[in-house]
């Protein structure tokens, strides 16, 4: 069975056609199965924010090469830095129904961890919108991660990036969520 409508049919509108949008269903999807972006035009405005976190894990040898400034690439964390908040500007683009927004702050944050040994990025990011900035906060912490592993993969091929999670989020209907509450 075909998907586009035989010659004289119309397409039904995504907008009036009956949604799947309940707890179970996907919300990009509508009732004929075809993708869309949500419409949030009728949701009001609030002050909106996420947090994401994630890791390059790396070498101790790697760590040691970046905090004595070492790197062949150059500054490394602050490329990195750089990187996430221009990746969180670009994440409507990059993601097929995110809604393009306007962020009103991004601040990406690298902090070296021997523990690890690594890095641990975090990403908040703020507006006042219709709608969340979670996938923002993710793509700047992603791109953080990806940056220092292209920058670093000259002197560590075992590097891996792993934990990339929301762990917070506020504003809109469903209020504040902590990932320490979930």
């Amino acid at each position: 069975m075909s998907a586009t409508p035989a010659m004289g049919q119309t397409m039904p509108d995504p907008d009036t056609s009956p949604s799947l949008a309940t707890a179970d269903a996907l919300t990009h999807i509508d009732a004929a199965g075809r993708a869309h972006m949500v419409d949030v035009s009728e949701k009001a405005d609030t002050a909106r924010v996420a947090t994401a976190e994630g890791r390059l894990l790396c070498t101790a040898e790697t760590l040691d090469i970046v905090l004595r400034g070492e790197a062949p690439k150059g500054a490394v964390v602050q490329t990195a830095e750089l990187a996430g908040v221009m990746g969180a500007k670009q994440t409507s683009t990059l993601i097929p129904m995110c809604h393009p927004l306007l962020l009103t702050s991004i601040k990406v944050r690298i902090a070296p961890d021997p523990a690890l040994p690594g890095f641990r990025v975090a990403a908040t990011v703020k507006t006042k919108g219709q709608t969340g900035v979670e996938m923002e906060a993710l793509t700047a912490v992603s791109v953080a991660c990806l940056t220092l592993f292209d920058m670093l993969k000259a002197v560590d091929r075992t590097m891996r990036i792993e934990g990339i999670q929301v762990t917070h989020k506020s504003g809109g209907r469903s209020g504040v969520w902590q990932a320490d509450a979930a």
